[in-house]
Order: structure tokens, then sequence, then C-alpha cells
């Protein structure tokens, strides 16, 4: 008989994977690895506002996420910086504003390894409702945007001439992004979200010949991930997010060496 909470884990996971697997992809497409890392920083800033504010509301870290992305969006108009400098800049300055605002509160106990590798075997009913509220939205908006999104990815100047509001492509991508980045904190934690979008699309990217198979195979990926690294962490009591990941790089592996693909 399987435990409640690792059910819950499991559902919670799998949600999360489903919809990281479309939005990875799109990440890898468009070399935006460094994104995702900056915006899952920024979510630590999130935790913080939302300690100050006595709230654990995820509409809170939503919020300081798509601030980061926006606030992106608006420091590439000056060329004289390139766009990794920028994530840079953006990342560890969320980061350290995240650390410092949660040292000064005499009254927070919680350990800091919770927010960075996450906790998935302790998500609740309502965070399941939570994440799959947003998945549900998140794949609606991404299959809203899909054509125009793939054709901005392709050739970002034909697109323009073709008639996609390049602008508002982008932002609403990197919404996305901020939503899931989000309400996965508790999956596996602000250093380890951005790898399950990565590193299951990186491998699907291996064995795929068209860019629908390569999503498809990208959630599949991330779902067998997450399963794999729940069963490892319950069988020899490692931590769970890390063992998602790690199971993820395994595939990756796999499918570099085409393993995958001959199985």
């Amino acid at each position: 008989m399987i435990d409640e909470f690792i059910i819950n884990a499991l559902i919670g996971g799998v949600l999360v994977a489903a919809i990281a697997g479309p939005l990875g992809c799109f990440m890898v497409w468009r070399k935006m690895a460094y994104f995702g890392d900056t915006i899952s920083h920024s979510a630590l800033m999130g935790v913080a506002l939302g300690i100050a504010f006595d709230s654990e509301n995820p509409i809170i870290m939503i919020g300081t996420c798509s601030a980061i992305a926006m606030m992106l969006l608006f420091l590439q108009r000056d060329q004289r910086l390139s766009s990794d400098t920028l994530l840079g800049i953006l990342a560890h300055s969320a980061l350290s504003i995240g650390i410092i605002v949660i040292s000064m509160m005499d009254n927070f106990r919680t350990d800091m390894m919770y927010y960075l590798v996450g906790d998935i075997l302790a998500i609740s009913e309502e965070n399941i409702y939570t994440i799959a509220g947003v998945a549900a939205i998140t794949a609606m908006c991404l299959y809203f945007i899909w054509r125009d999104l793939l054709s901005l990815t392709v050739h970002e100047d034909l697109a323009h001439t073709e008639g996609v509001q390049v602008n508002k492509i982008k932002v609403a991508y990197m919404l996305l992004i901020a939503f899931l980045v989000a309400v996965a904190l508790k999956v596996i934690g602000v250093l380890l979200i951005t790898a399950l979008m990565i590193i299951p699309a990186a491998a699907a990217r291996t064995v795929s010949k068209t860019p629908l198979q390569m999503i498809a195979i990208s959630s599949i990926l991330g779902i067998i991930s997450v399963v794999a690294g729940i069963f490892t962490s319950s069988q020899w009591d490692v931590p769970t997010g890390p063992a998602i990941v790690l199971s993820a790089t395994v595939l990756f592996l796999l499918g570099r060496f085409n393993i995958i693909k001959r199985a």
C-alpha cells in the first residue's frame, strides 16, 4: 500500500513535469536556460516577501517572478549589455535580496534547504489543486500562442514581418515560466526547478524528429524522472528533488548515446 504523501508527491510532480516539458522545449530552442535560472532565483525573493507579509499565497511569488521577467525585457532595450550579462545581474541580485530579507527576520526558523531543494513529499491536497490550476492555465495559454511562439523561435525577424506580435508573445511566454517556477517551488526547490525544464527537453531533442514529438517526449521523460526520483528517494532515503534531477540526467545520457532510441 502506497502512503498518501507519496501519492500526493507523485500527482504534484507529474503535473509539474507535464507542463514543464513544453516550456522547457522552447527554452532549449531559444537558448534561454539561464533565463529559467534567473526566474527561479527570483522566486526566493518572492518567498522572503511572503514571509514578511506572513502569507504563503503563491500570488506573491508569481508576482515577484513576473516582475523580474518584465524588468529583463525593459533592460534588454539597452543594447550595450548582452542578455546573459543582464540575466546574471538580475539572478544574483534577486537571490541576494531574498537571502538578506530572510536573514533579517528574527522569527524565521525554517531551514533554507527547504526552499533551495524543495520538499515534494510535503505537498498537500491544496498544493495539488493549485498546481493543477496553474498547469491547466499554462497549457491553455501555450496552446493559443503555440504557432506564433514557434514562428519567432525559428526566425524572429521573419515572424515580425509575418505579423506576429513578437513582444507580446515574448511577455506571455516569460509569464508562463514565472507561473510554473512560482508554483513548482515546493516540488524541487529554487535551485533545481530549471533542471526539470531543461534536462528532459534536452534529452528529448536527441531522439525527436519534429517539434511536437520533442514536446511530447520531453513531458514523458519529465514524468518518468519524477516517478523514478520519488521512488529512489523513498528506497534509499536521499533528498527527493536532487534524485528527480539525477533521474532526468540519466535519461539525458541514455538519449545522448541513442539507448532510448534503440529501445
